[in-house]
């Protein structure tokens, strides 16, 4: 499959708006510099005249370019770099080098999926995840991406974890990313959130969008214990206030909220 790669130009405080939006449309891979804004989009399934729309709206220009879907890993091989989160886990591809000063470490080729701990959502929840005990956990990862937070629960001592994303990409990706890792305990599914059999998780990790996780607020309750915690993000904190109103409406307690550039992290139980 080919992709385009759309090249956007805005500034940083306007590029979160844009992403939020973007990702709700279906978007991956994004990669933000201080005035400009790269992603990319199949090519079979590229609306150029919402696109337009949207920049009109907003008042940012894009170009875009047709990559051949064999250039994929050469690209991130150019622009992935490892990251770390203080002592406790670091994010490599398989051509850096380890970290042998962390606690945990985990390998992903990301390609065309999204999370690879560089945005400050999935980056919140891997924070709030050293604050959570996983130890013979049942876990839901809604929205799986890479694989990425499901891998870490498995390393973090979860039971069984559950992987779940409705992307194609995002699903071949995450059963890739589990045998580099050597999981044993993550199932993926490719469906939606009715498609989960299972209920009564411990711990759901939700790192989606504000639409998705407004519109399934209700399914996630059903499908958490009482007791058990919720991890929340790809929110933006204008976003905020209506998601903790839909939160409390729904039975859910707000724990914690964590703040990083316009992006929130919520910790809830039931």
């Amino acid at each position: 499959m080919d992709y385009y790669k759309i090249s956007i130009t805005a500034p940083t405080q306007k590029q979160e708006i844009i992403i939020a939006i973007l990702s709700e449309l279906g978007y991956d891979g994004f990669e933000q510099e201080e005035f400009s804004l790269k992603t990319y989009r199949p090519t079979d399934n590229f609306d150029e005249a919402t696109l337009e729309q949207l920049a009109d709206q907003l008042s940012f220009s894009y170009k875009v370019k047709q990559i051949p879907n064999q250039n994929w890993n050469a690209l991130w091989e150019a622009n992935f770099q490892p990251i770390q989160i203080n002592e406790f886990c670091a994010v490599r591809a398989d051509f850096h080098p380890s970290f042998p000063d962390v606690q945990h470490e985990i390998t992903v080729n990301p390609k065309m999926a999204f999370g690879t701990g560089h945005h400050e959502t999935t980056y919140m929840m891997m924070e709030q995840m050293e604050q959570l005990c996983f130890t013979d956990k049942k876990v839901l990862d809604f929205g799986c991406g890479t694989g990425i937070l499901s891998i870490l629960a498995e390393k973090l001592g979860a039971s069984s974890i559950h992987a779940l994303d409705n992307d194609p990409l995002s699903f071949e990706n995450t059963k890739e990313n589990m045998e580099v890792n050597k999981t044993s305990n993550i199932n993926v599914q490719l469906g939606v959130l009715p498609d989960v059999q299972e209920n009564n998780f411990d711990i759901i990790l939700a790192n989606i969008n504000r639409s998705v996780i407004l519109n399934t607020l209700s399914q996630l309750f059903q499908k958490i214990k009482k007791g058990g915690m919720i991890l929340l993000s790809g929110i933006l904190e204008s976003d905020k206030n209506v998601l903790k109103q839909k939160l409390q409406k729904v039975g859910f307690n707000i724990l914690n909220t964590q703040y990083k550039g316009d992006w929130i992290c919520l910790k809830v139980q039931k």
